[in-house]
């Protein structure tokens, strides 16, 4: 038993972790880019009375096209600059704890990372809207939403990224087990009370 956790935690090099975060960062940012690419040449900037503005898909879901200057629900359109800067910051930390993240001897952490790598592509994925279509200056750029259920702000890939990590988090500290103790030997009533 011992061999193979001792397998496990040599598996785990430091180039196959950064490798694996990068992986997902860079594939929440592509598939997130490729899909703004996508909105922007097929879904008309606008209301959705005109003609090829929005593609209905199901239920109330459609494609809806719009430019988003501040945060989420439409709120900070004047902190444009700052939350572009704050989600580089964001990224880069979230970069780092996916790298970093460890756990004892033998024990799975890639759902942590799986988590911070996620947060961290779509912090990137936001991110490069505003640095790259910015038109007044630095980081002014608006962020691209299209995903529209008409009940619910418009978001985009990025923001589905955040949000699903954010839930994973939220639901792996509600199911997380109780930290076995370090060793293996039942602590009797009697090693209790003399400690």
């Amino acid at each position: 038993m011992r061999r193979t956790q001792d397998l496990n935690v040599r598996q785990q090099s430091p180039v196959r972790v950064t490798g694996t975060v990068a992986s997902i960062v860079l594939s929440i940012l592509i598939l997130d880019q490729f899909t703004k690419w996508w909105a922007l040449q097929n879904l008309g900037d606008g209301g959705c009375a005109e003609d090829g503005a929005c593609i209905d898909l199901f239920w109330t879901l459609r494609l809806h096209l719009i430019f988003n200057p501040g945060a989420s629900f439409g709120t900070g359109e004047s902190l444009g600059p700052v939350i572009g800067v704050v989600s580089f910051l964001m990224a880069g930390f979230m970069i780092w704890l996916a790298t970093r993240t460890k756990g004892p001897s033998g024990q799975n952490v890639w759902l942590p990372r799986v988590i911070y790598a996620s947060i961290a592509g779509g912090a990137l994925g936001n991110g490069l809207d505003r640095l790259f279509r910015a038109d007044d200056g630095f980081m002014t750029g608006k962020v691209v939403d299209f995903i529209d259920f008409q009940w619910w702000p418009v978001f985009n890939v990025a923001d589905m990224a955040i949000v699903l990590a954010v839930l994973g988090a939220i639901a792996r500290s509600i199911f997380a087990e109780d930290p076995k103790p370090a060793s293996s030997d039942p602590i009797l009533p009697d090693q209790q009370a003399e400690r």
